[in-house]
């Protein structure tokens, strides 16, 4: 399943709510004409608003610290979870790309997205989580997982070795044919289990899981929604400590060559 998008999703209530209402254009001053002239003690007659504030006011649920300024004057950044969009001060246009910083070739659009998975997640606690590993682990990833997905089952079950390797497993839960699911209801009742470690990798091996009623819903809900606000595009999708999503399986080995810092290029 694919990610929820903020271009597809929001990007046409944006266009939308920030089209010019059919008002004139602002009048700026001709090349013969001259500026008009600032108030004594060198203050403008006017004051301009804030940006942010005009933008929120014509987008909906949003509010103006909501936009952040970007690297790119008159540019601001627009965010539902970890889904970015540019905005013009001038509400005129809306910019769906990364943005990178060529002095650095640093991706500032994937650092940001990185920054807000991080900070969702870290609103969640190990209570939270079906977790494999101790906590004392030199590695720690958090997985969105689909009982059925094929992926997601190889590995899990390799979770022994993942451990072994120094790597702790937290999962969430992002059952792909959304609510109201067989997989959706066999992540509540993993969720219900009185041992959900145990109840989770027999579900994975395509065992039935009963269990007694509990609160669930609103659990596997939460995880499902956090998927989407973070950018997944289909499970297993492994969350790094620096908050890098990983789309799909990575064997143990590679997931530790992964998680391991980069060597000095004098050691290389």
């Amino acid at each position: 399943m694919t990610r929820k998008l903020l271009p597809t999703i929001v990007l046409a209530a944006l266009v939308s709510a920030l089209a010019p209402s059919g008002s004139a254009p602002a009048q700026t001053a001709s090349p013969g004409k001259a500026a008009a002239k600032p108030a004594a003690g060198g203050l403008s007659l006017s004051t301009r608003p804030d940006p942010r504030a005009e933008l929120a006011k014509r987008m909906p649920g949003s509010k103006p610290e909501d936009f952040r300024p970007s690297r790119i004057d008159g540019l601001y950044e627009y965010s539902r979870g970890a889904d970015i969009v540019y905005v013009s001060a001038d509400g005129r246009h809306v910019l769906d790309g990364d943005l990178f910083d060529l002095s650095s070739a640093a991706n500032l659009t994937e650092q940001r997205r990185r920054e807000a998975r991080l900070a969702m997640i870290g609103k969640l606690s190990d209570a939270d989580m079906v977790v494999f590993g101790p906590r004392n682990a030199r590695y720690t990833v958090t997985v969105f997982t689909d009982v059925d997905c094929t992926y997601c089952r190889k590995l899990h079950s390799e979770i022994a070795q993942y451990n072994d390797l120094g790597i702790r497993v937290r999962y969430l839960f992002y059952p792909r044919t959304g609510p109201d699911t067989e997989s959706w209801k066999k992540a509540e009742a993993v969720w219900c289990a009185r041992d959900r470690n145990d109840a989770l990798t027999r579900a994975k091996k395509g065992e039935v899981i009963k269990s007694t009623k509990c609160d669930a819903g609103g659990v596997v809900r939460r995880d499902y929604e956090l998927g989407q606000d973070s950018g997944l595009r289909g499970t297993p999708a492994i969350v790094m400590p620096d908050g890098e999503m990983l789309a799909g399986y990575l064997p143990p080995a590679m997931l530790l060559k992964r998680l391991q810092p980069a060597a000095p290029a004098a050691a290389r």
